[in-house]
């Protein structure tokens, strides 16, 4: 099967932060949990560890002709037995984040 050039392909995968690692005392803001979209088992979140993902919102402001900001972070660990993940993020993801999209990119690959 040969490919058409320009055929589009997707470099991500939908994700959606759910809120901050937490336990009975303490929040850790520098722990994101993020729930990949058709990855179900902690099996399948083997593949996304290491991969980057990236928090994309709108700001009023613009900067360099954007109004779109992003946070990237990195995919460290799964979390529980239903393919959550946690995430480390360079600056801490915002309160306003959580329920948000983000984006998990299939690179960097350790296939």
């Amino acid at each position: 099967m040969v490919k058409k050039a320009g055929e589009p392909c997707k470099l991500y995968c939908k994700g959606r932060i759910l809120g901050y690692k937490r336990s009975k005392v303490n929040q850790y803001e520098n722990q994101s949990l993020i729930k990949i979209e058709n990855v179900n088992q902690k099996s399948d979140t083997e593949f996304y560890l290491g991969k980057k993902v990236v928090y994309i919102y709108k700001a009023k402001k613009e900067v360099k002709g954007s109004k779109f900001r992003a946070i990237w972070g990195k995919v460290c660990r799964p979390h529980g037995n239903n393919g959550l993940v946690r995430c480390r993020f360079r600056k801490n993801l915002p309160p306003s984040s959580i329920a948000g999209p983000c984006r998990i990119m299939l690179y960097p690959s350790r296939v």
